[in-house]
This record gives structure tokens, sequence and C-alpha cells, in this order.
């Protein structure tokens, strides 16, 4: 055969080829091009087909690794020359929220995603993250509108742009639901709790059957501080609230359930007075579950837990234990000496406090801090706060406490298993003063129903948008974020307030009236919510043949 024909005939054929695959490489080039803009634009464009690619796009980068080196400490000092990353946070501003204008004078509009928690278990935990926040790379928070509190002008409006994290806590009214004034008239679809938000959501009206947990004088190891009952307090609507997601409905903590899955292991709650409040109320709902609760008691025979130190309480029958760790800050107080030898006393922000040998053990780890950074000398920080042999002269306390936070999370990176410890941030839980700080006559007295239009609650607080940050983008471990902070909020009847021991005369109840509690909170009560979140939370991360 001609060689010439050889060669004519395949190229005949081939440039027909080419011309039909380079019009398909094409199609195929612009389709990929297409769909990676998508990507690129706001979470609010919802197109039916694309969005859960678009979602899983997304969900597919919370799994970054950390860009915090790991600490290098003797045992629990972070290394100094380890720059402490200067930690930018976004500060949320109501009026301008990623190009959208938000009314002044209407906060609840609406966000349109669902926020998804990863699942993990013991089994395949390492780099996967859940928590519920996803916060945008830069901005920073503006620590003047801070006012040296966690829970007064750090602003996070309700804006319609979802292109910010739906999980962040300042979302209350969902996409299928109309507001009147600022009140939310509900229309649920209800979804599966595994792919809800079930922080966001709202109080309803509880039947005596179903709350509270336990029977208000039933549990004797509420601190009295805590056992409004006990100490007079007329009412007891408080504790018939239960709290209901807007997309989903969540199962009530089954305490048997948890026990079972609890033997043989430890749990331990870790911080200050608050998370003291939820330990009480999760051993009072455990052990209400028995029948013998003479199996249930704290192992050095101590019914009063206020002093700092280390608490256990042991079900017997389940071979396990629920602990509280006092730890306000996870970092050590400690002293120094000034050039004139004066002592005084600091915060060590970059060294872990020694209870750390307490709770590194743990099966499931439950933390927060907060509320003592409010105190005076914290919030001032004034020749208080310490790293290495340097003190401060003055360094805000929003600074002091991403220090702080990150001296812990470089620490939990490197002491905790992951797969063999759960650990658990329970978020900032909001006080209700009115007319002054809590050491100077604030009030919350004679609150008898939760806020109902959220035009009324206080703005989110700028050091849980910090700790969300630190969560998601310096932390290897993976952390379920109790995000309760918004929650919390509706609920100012909840507290003590005067009735935080019992009044031998009228004088004593007036002069309490001056010094009210207006941020642990009556138990039973709000915190037996927390522990039900706890147990969902746990349900969700995968973790319910696992714990």
């Amino acid at each position: 055969m001609d060689s010439s024909k050889k060669v004519l005939f395949p190229d005949q054929i081939l440039s027909s080829r080419r011309n039909i695959l380079t019009r398909f490489g094409l199609g195929i080039a612009a389709s990929f091009l297409l769909l990676t803009l998508l990507s690129f634009t706001s979470s609010s464009f919802n197109v039916p087909f694309v969005s859960p690619l678009l979602q899983g796009l997304k969900s597919s980068n919370l799994n970054t690794s950390s860009s915090v080196k790991q600490v290098n400490e003797k045992p629990e000092v972070v290394n100094l020359t380890d720059k402490v990353p200067d930690v930018k946070v976004p500060s949320f501003d109501a009026e301008h929220r990623s190009g959208t204008t938000v009314d002044a004078g209407s906060k609840n509009t609406t966000l349109s995603e669902e926020g998804k928690v990863s699942n993990f278990d013991s089994g395949q935990r390492s780099g996967e993250v859940v928590k519920n926040s996803s916060l945008p790379e830069e901005g920073k928070v503006s620590v003047a509108d801070d006012k040296n509190t966690l829970e007064v002008n750090a602003t996070t409006s309700v804006g319609n742009s979802s292109s910010l994290a739906s999980d962040l806590g300042g979302r209350f009214v969902p996409a299928n639901t109309s507001k009147d004034n600022g009140s939310v008239v509900e229309d649920r679809s209800r979804g599966s709790y595994e792919d809800c938000d079930i922080y966001d959501g709202s109080w309803v009206r509880a039947d005596d059957e179903t709350m509270p947990y336990y029977p208000s004088g039933s549990c004797p190891y509420i601190d009295r501080d805590f056992n409004c009952h006990a100490n007079g307090r007329p009412d007891d609507a408080y504790a018939k609230w239960r709290w209901q997601p807007n997309g989903c409905d969540i199962p009530r903590l089954n305490g048997t359930d948890f026990l079972d899955k609890l033997r043989g292991k430890k749990l331990v709650f870790v911080g200050d007075s608050i998370n003291r409040n939820m330990w009480e109320s999760l051993v009072c709902i455990l052990r209400h579950s028995l029948k013998d609760k003479k199996r249930v008691y704290e192992i050095s025979g101590r019914r009063e837990f206020k002093k700092k130190g280390f608490y256990a309480f042991r079900f017997e029958d389940y071979n396990c234990t629920v602990d509280f760790v006092g730890s306000p800050f996870f970092v050590r107080e400690s002293s120094f000496k000034d050039v004139n030898g004066t002592t005084l006393d600091t915060l060590r922000l970059d060294m872990m406090d020694k209870t750390t040998s307490m709770y590194r053990d743990a099966d499931i780890l439950i933390f927060n801090t907060g509320h003592w950074w409010t105190h005076d000398k914290t919030k001032l920080g004034e020749n208080y706060y310490q790293e290495g042999n340097v003190v401060y002269p003055r360094l805000k306390v929003l600074e002091a406490y991403k220090r702080a936070l990150i001296t812990w999370a470089k620490w939990v990176d490197k002491n905790i298993d992951r797969s063999q410890t759960h650990v658990v941030f329970r978020g900032y839980s909001v006080t209700h003063f009115r007319g002054g700080p809590w050491n100077s006559g604030g009030q919350c007295h004679k609150e008898t129903e939760p806020i109902f239009n959220t035009r009324y609650l206080a703005k989110y607080p700028s050091k849980m948008k910090a700790l969300e940050y630190i969560l998601r983008d310096t932390m290897k471990t993976p952390v379920i974020y109790m995000n309760i902070s918004r929650l919390t909020d509706f609920r100012k009847d909840g507290h003590p307030s005067i009735y935080r021991m019992v009044y031998r005369t009228e004088k004593e109840k007036r002069e309490a009236v001056s010094h009210q509690d207006c941020s642990h909170w009556c138990l039973p009560g709000v915190p037996d919510t927390w522990n039900q979140l706890l147990y969902v939370s746990l349900l969700k991360a995968g973790l319910a043949s696992k714990w």
C-alpha cells in the first residue's frame, strides 16, 4: 500500500477527532471554571443541584493543618521562643457585614445555611474537627467594644449574609420563620438532630412530667448557692422550660444510657464555678436515674465544693467517675518581685496551672473559662499578666485571654491522646446584671420568665469569637464546641439572684438585694439543658458506642 495514503487516511480521521476533542475539552474546562467561580461566591447563592457540592467543598476546608508550633515545655511552660500568634478575629458590625446592610431597627434577620458538626469516633479522630464555628480569615475584634466584660458590646448581629458561619451563635431566626417586632413565630420542619444546629432555637414550656430532670430538693449534692428552692425562691417556673432547636427535635438526656456509655471511664469538668454549676447538675441527673442512690458518692465524702481543688463522684455500679477540677483561668496564678522588692500577684499566660495532672488521663474533658476574666484585676490588666520574666505594665484583657487560650490549646495538642480522650469546650454563659456590675448593685431579682424578644439580647461576646478562631485555626485536636452563649442569654429568670442563702431576718434579705448572683444558675435549671446538649453533642459526634 502507498505510504502516502497510509498517512493521509489517519490524518483525516485524527483531524476531525482533534476538533471533537478540542470542543469537548473546552466544554469540560468551561464547566470546571464555572464551578470554581461558584465555589467562591456567597454561600447565600442557592442553586438546588449546586449547593450540596459547594457545601461539601466548604466542609472539606475545615480540616486544615495547624499553623502553631508544638510547645516544647517543661512540663507545662510554653516555650517563649514560640511567638504568640496575633489572633485575628472579625468584628462583626451590625451595619456592614460581608457587604450586606442590616437595618439597625431589625437585627433579627436570617442566615440560610445549617451548620454541620463533623462526626468522629475513637477509631478515626486524628485531624477531624468538631466545632460550631467557621470564622473568616481576616478581621480583628474591636477591643474598645469589649468594655472589659465578656457579655457586653462585642457585636455579632444576625445578618442575611450566610457567607459567615451559621453556627457562630449569633443566629436566632431560621429562614422559615416570620418576625413581629423581634418576636419569633416559628414554622419548623423537623429534621434529624444529626444535621441541625442544636444551639439555634428557643425556650418553650415543658410539661411537668418531663422537666425538671430531678425534683427540687431531691439532690443532696447541690451547693447552697445554687439551691434556689431551699433558699426560699417562691416560684419554680425557671425549672420548667426546655430548649427547642429550630430545625429538629433532640432526645432527652437518658441518665442510665449516659452512665452505660461512661462505664469504666472518667469524665472531668475543668474550669470555673459555672462549670461546677454544670457538673453538679450532671451528677444530680445521673444519680436520679438510679434506684440505689447510695451507690453514688463523692470519693472524699465532701458535700461542699466551693473551694478550688479536685472533686470526684463515683458511680459504683458503673465503675466510672464524674469529676470537677477548679481551674478558672487554665493558666497559672503566680507572683513576681518587682525592682523595688514588692511582691506582685500575676497570671502566667505562658504556663498551665498545676491541676493538669488531675485530668490529663480523662476519657471526656469539658473545659470552660470566662467569668474570672471580668474581675477587676484581670480586666484592668496592670502589672498582672506575666510571660517568662516579663510582667506587662498594662495588657488588654482580650489579648491576655487569647494568649492564655493559645497556651491551653498547645497543652491539649501535646498532652491529650486524641484516640482516647474527647475534648469539649463549653462557651461563655451570659450574665444578666441590671443596673450595675456583679459587685456594685447589679440585679436580676424578680425575673420569672425568659427573654422572648431577641432585640433585648446582649451582643455576642468578643472573647467567644477569639475562642472559636483558636479552636478552628490553631488546634490539631478535634474539639466539640458547645456554643451556649445565645441560648443562655434568653434565660434572665434562671439565676439565684437573692436566693443564694436562707436569710434569718428581713434586714438581711433587704441587704441581699445589693449583692445578687446573676451569673450562676439555679439547680434544677438551665445547666440541666447544657448537659442534655452535651449528651446530644456527643451523639452527634459519633461517640454513641465509643464513649
